[in-house]
């Protein structure tokens, strides 16, 4: 299997979010795909906006439109995703069909990406590959899933747009040099918080993702669900001490008498859980198994999550 294409553009790639309405437990029921250059992110589903941001004409989308398919072949040219969700991933082979891109997946990650999307990837990378030929590296970014990556390029500013119709959405900065940007996936959002849920998440790994991230100096950062982010720093310093603040909240539950989960998350979360104690949880599970990692709680603790 060939490793990710090593070309650079001669200049560099605007980039294109357009929000895919989609089954997600996201807030905003939809999911960000992004084009960067001729590399297509995170193809959720097909929908009429989608295709022509990467230019399928007269085609059946999901939101329908006319039944014959014709694709400009400058549009896209390879495609990758941050991560094997549902969400994130179902129209992965549709595309790759419609387009003839080439389609790319983490090289320690090939089965989950084929289980995911129904197909094999033409290609793979690993951490700082180039990825398409549109100045496009990858970035690991583990925790939200094991196979969580992110993709960063330097990217030319763009007047503002309408996400939805598939136009940028940066500031026009004339003259000045491309932003550092990066296509994060699960990884941050500018308002709220992530799910990092056993038994697909890993708090260690998350929190040393946003570090990693937050060292980097992005200028920009561009989110699975949910509008950019222009202050990466002060973001990823804001999910850090979300997970740490839950994590003493945890601690003190153990420490109160809590003994099996349900005691666990009943002292750790003072709201309401309606409509997310499924992913309230998952989150306290993969505290308590980063607690038991690192030995800040008694090995017992094994053996009580495992039972949920």
């Amino acid at each position: 299997m060939p490793s990710s294409e090593a070309s650079l553009p001669e200049s560099p790639p605007s980039i294109t979010r357009i929000e895919v309405e989609v089954d997600t437990r996201a807030p905003e029921g939809t999911t960000n795909a992004y084009v960067i250059g001729g590399l297509l992110v995170d193809p959720a589903a097909r929908t009429g906006a989608l295709d022509r941001a990467i230019g399928v004409h007269g085609s059946r989308s999901a939101d329908g439109d006319a039944d014959v398919d014709e694709t400009d072949p400058a549009g896209v040219d390879a495609i990758a995703v941050t991560h094997t969700h549902p969400d994130h991933v179902g129209a992965v082979a549709e595309y790759a069909d419609l387009t003839g891109a080439t389609v790319f997946a983490h090289a320690d990650h090939v089965d989950r990406f084929a289980d995911a999307t129904g197909i094999d990837p033409d290609g793979t990378f690993r951490d700082g590959d180039p990825v398409g030929g549109a100045g496009v590296r990858a970035f690991e970014t583990p925790g939200h899933a094991p196979d969580h990556v992110a993709f960063a390029a330097e990217v030319a500013v763009e007047e503002p747009g309408t996400p939805r119709d598939g136009t940028a959405d940066g500031d026009s900065d004339d003259g000045n040099e491309p932003h550092r940007e990066l296509v994060c996936g699960d990884l941050a959002v500018a308002e709220g918080s992530v799910a990092v849920g056993a038994p697909d998440g890993d708090l260690r790994n998350y929190l040393a993702s946003l570090e990693r991230v937050r060292d980097a100096g992005f200028d920009r950062l561009r989110p699975g669900h949910g509008p950019p982010i222009d202050d990466p720093d002060a973001v990823c310093r804001r999910l850090i001490d979300h997970r740490l603040s839950r994590e003493r909240a945890v601690l003190d539950a153990v420490a109160g008498g809590a003994n099996d989960v349900d005691a666990v998350l009943s002292c750790a979360y003072e709201k309401d859980l309606t409509g997310v104690e499924d992913l309230a949880r998952a989150t306290v599970v993969a505290h308590l198994e980063k607690l038991v990692a690192e030995g800040e709680i008694g090995g017992e603790w094994t053996a009580r999550i495992g039972g949920r």
